[in-house]
């Protein structure tokens, strides 16, 4: 993918402007392949395309439907399987969108709960081990295994003018237990000594367990286009209840979502300003330390909507870095259309996309059983008495903040190809350049 980014970006710079576009009819196909690589996992590989269908163009840019299908692979094991679809005439004056995913993680990032509540320790040995570990090992002191299969689907209709009624339904089945790669099956992680510490419990949530989502919302959207707006505003406002029926382990929960996004020409359609604004609370009941990640939306846009941080949320801080039981969020990014072009009969740009990210736990989870886990592991491991405490580092939580840089190839304003790069402000959040490639804008 990074050759077809450097390839299509050399094609931009030299065609000509032209800002006459080719209305699409009909069906339209935008495959690439998926190649990548991870030192423990191995090599990717597989591939991925988007079908479009803009009907007699009437509607263009806007589509009559799309679906995408995904499918790739790590030599080591993980896996991705994925099939999504945004139907926008099959209901009248209404969308339907649905997302069947499979996610197979041999590392999977657990850093905790809280976000500075927990202690970011890259540099320390592995508690119980008692000798130090190179560095790409000592990485999975923060890691665990998960496997995730989905099913979500969405209704919405409109009420009148831009407002909008919404509906949808979500099943998650969830699975978690230690990194099982040879390389790391001695070691101690964090996620060891939470369920030792009982802040994970042991009996019924320590692997996994199902999610029964049902969501209802109103949705406002003005914007010009889905994919690549350049003006208007989206909100969803969306109630979400997980009645427990299915696993019966007392986690029936019911919480709240607001996420706005503002898009602002500042250059005709060529410079954009645009920010999103997200809160996510809990109003009852109890979340699953498997699930207090999740970020619930009615519409994806990513393939991954968990955080706070990785590519879905706060860019640049340590994935799944910063949880609770409520969450919020600030994403600001200005979108600099550098050049339109036309190539294999195709409308096509590139686009800038500077961005400055933050975000923080506004309701803890499990704080004061955080606070006491210390005492309670080394009861049961004095030799650990006087080393650091791996579960509260008596911090009170604040703004996590990143700053970064992404290009976009943007193909008929729907199919968008990325790459972003940004770093953390404060090394607690990370001390690596962050990077990802992957698909569509972040909002």
């Amino acid at each position: 993918m990074l050759m077809l980014l450097l390839c299509a970006t050399t094609l931009g710079l030299i065609a000509q402007d032209n800002s006459k576009e080719i209305i699409k009819k009909g069906w339209n196909f935008g495959p690439l392949p998926v190649v990548g690589w991870d030192s423990d996992l191995g090599f990717q590989y597989g591939a991925c395309v988007d079908i479009f269908n803009y009907g007699d163009g009437t509607n263009y840019p806007s589509y009559n439907y799309k679906v995408n299908l995904e499918a790739s692979t790590y030599t080591g094991g993980s896996s991705l399987l994925r099939c999504y679809g945004d139907f926008k005439t099959l209901i009248p004056d209404g969308k339907l969108f649905f997302d069947c995913t499979y996610f197979n993680a041999k590392k999977f990032d657990f850093y905790g709960f809280n976000g500075y509540a927990s202690p970011y320790m890259p540099e320390y040995i592995l508690p119980l081990t008692g000798a130090a570990l190179e560095e790409d090992a000592a990485s999975a002191f923060y890691k665990m295994r998960r496997n995730q299969f989905r099913i979500v689907t969405s209704v919405q209709r409109r009420i009148t003018g831009n407002l909008h009624w919404a509906a949808g339904f979500g099943y998650y089945n969830i699975q978690t237990g230690n990194v099982t790669l040879n390389k790391y099956k001695d070691q101690v992680s964090l996620y060891d000594l939470y369920c030792t510490a009982g802040l994970i419990r042991d009996d019924n949530e320590a692997h996994g367990g199902n999610v029964l989502q049902l969501k209802a919302g109103l949705v406002y959207d003005t914007r010009d286009h889905d994919s690549d707006p350049t003006r208007g505003v989206n909100i969803e406002a969306t109630l979400v209840g997980a009645p427990d029926i299915i696993d019966r382990a007392g986690y029936s929960n019911l919480g709240f979502t607001f996420v706005g996004s503002h898009y602002v020409p500042v250059w005709k359609d060529r410079l954009t300003f645009a920010y999103r604004l997200g809160i996510q609370t809990k109003l009852a009941g109890e979340i699953p330390y498997y699930f207090i990640n999740n970020l619930n939306t009615l519409f994806f846009r990513k393939v991954y909507t968990e955080g706070l941080g990785g590519n879905a949320s706060v860019r640049g801080i340590n994935r799944n870095g910063v949880v609770g039981n409520g969450m919020a969020w600030l994403n600001t990014e200005f979108r600099w259309r550098i050049v339109n072009f036309r190539f294999i009969n195709q409308n096509f740009h590139i686009a800038l996309n500077p961005f400055f990210d933050m975000g923080q736990v506004i309701q803890p989870y499990r704080l004061e059983e955080q606070k006491a886990a210390y005492e309670k592991w080394i009861s049961s491991h004095p030799e650990q008495v006087g080393k650091d405490d791996p579960f509260y580092s008596g911090n009170e939580e604040k703004l996590h903040a990143t700053a970064g840089c992404g290009l976009k190839i943007v193909m008929n304003r729907n199919f968008v190809i990325s790459f972003e790069m940004a770093r953390a402000l404060d090394g607690r959040d990370g001390q690596k350049l962050w990077n990802n490639i992957g698909f569509n804008y972040l909002f």
